[in-house]
């Protein structure tokens, strides 16, 4: 009987982390920053989607900013491949832009903050 109430437990554990990480309402941005050392387009990136955390995602996000020439090995642990890039981790799905991050429009769909209405 005790291995019926652990997998229960189990069970409801499971669900609830379900619902946590699929719930829309006011989800935590989980973002990294990957940056090459204190250059204009590392700088730029940093600034710009500073911004943009601030103006659509007040207290919603979480940025953590990484400077490959301090932490090179990942480069190939998140198969970086150019930099400034930027890492959507959480919500799912995981996404990644690359560049200074200047077309507001752009880092918003990518990050699905906002909906891309093209028709094709």
């Amino acid at each position: 009987m005790n291995n019926q109430n652990e997998r229960d437990n189990a069970e409801d554990l499971s669900a609830e982390f379900k619902k946590l990480i699929t719930e829309p309402q006011n989800p935590v941005f989980c973002l990294r920053l990957y940056i090459a050392g204190a250059n204009l387009h590392s700088l730029s990136a940093l600034k710009n989607i500073k911004h943009i955390c601030e103006q659509y995602l007040p207290g919603q996000y979480k940025l953590e900013v990484i400077d490959i020439y301090q932490q090179p090995g990942l480069v190939f642990v998140e198969n970086l491949l150019a930099v400034p890039t930027l890492v959507k981790e959480l919500p799912l799905p995981l996404k990644k832009i690359i560049g200074d991050l200047s077309n507001t429009t752009n880092v918003l769909v990518g990050l699905n903050i906002v909906s891309d209405n093209k028709e094709n």
